[in-house]
């Protein structure tokens, strides 16, 4: 299939008030991380691999018993997106072919809307593919505007974003694919010119735009797109799912 996954599972976050990496906090039972590599490892990519920071021997040792397939590759320092990408470099360099990144917090991101942003990029012999959510509060999350047919404008951020913009739904739900070429190409000229000095992938996709290769947007329910920042929204999706389990147990306990 000539496939490589990445997963971004290097943050700490802070915002859950806790020492344990966020990626290895449980919902239903299994860390955010195994839901992920679960949806991912059900494409059969020829590579896997978690990008891994805060506590990394400690989500190392968490994971690999359950995903022996998942190889590992370190981001020392915190500095982005478009960085954490940056630290596989070395281990894909001769790899050709399409390159998926997710993130390590987004459990309920399904197998069928991987394959699907895979399928789309190839179909569409397009440099990169994005998963678009549609909100109703689309909040602080970057926009995305889109052409007609699917294909991808830009992505602007909330607090760069005319109040045009700020009207649209459709926001980046964070998970793209890429031609592996392309990848690279445009990842070797991402800056870190902002107030967090970080280098963000989003402006992969920006640089891409700018010199007319086609990005295509495959919009997808913002359930999928959940990701998990605080103690508070883990303990809602755990009752959220709870409760759907319980309510198709009902149903298929009910006589035909």
């Amino acid at each position: 299939m000539n496939l490589a996954i990445l997963v971004l599972a290097a943050g700490k976050g802070t915002r859950m008030e806790s020492d344990l990496p966020k990626v290895l906090h449980t919902l239903r039972g299994k860390p955010l991380l195994a839901h992920v590599l679960t949806s991912c490892g059900a494409l059969h990519p020829d590579r896997l691999i978690a990008i891994v920071g805060h506590k990394a021997e400690l989500v190392q040792s968490e994971i690999k018993p359950q995903f022996p397939e998942v190889e590992f590759v370190l981001q020392s320092e915190m500095k982005g997106t478009g960085h954490a990408v940056m630290q596989a470099e070395g281990a894909l360099q001769n790899f050709e072919g399409d390159i998926v990144v997710t993130n390590g917090d987004s459990p309920l991101l399904t197998s069928e809307t991987l394959f699907d942003l895979v399928e789309k990029r190839r179909q569409n012999d397009a440099a990169a593919a994005m998963l678009v959510g549609r909100l109703d509060d689309p909040a602080s999350y970057g926009r995305v505007v889109m052409r007609e047919g699917g294909a991808v404008a830009e992505i602007v951020e909330a607090k760069d974003a005319s109040p045009e913009i700020l009207a649209l739904q459709t926001v980046n739900a964070g998970t793209y694919c890429f031609r592996s070429k392309d990848l690279w190409a445009q990842l070797a000229r991402i800056g870190n010119d902002n107030k967090a000095g970080e280098y963000y992938l989003t402006d992969v996709v920006g640089l891409l735009t700018q010199a007319n290769e086609k990005v295509v947007g495959i919009l997808i329910e913002g359930c999928e797109m959940t990701g998990v920042n605080t103690r508070a929204e883990l303990a809602a999706l755990e009752a959220q799912l709870e409760e759907e389990a319980q309510l198709e147990s009902e149903v298929e306990a009910m006589p035909s």
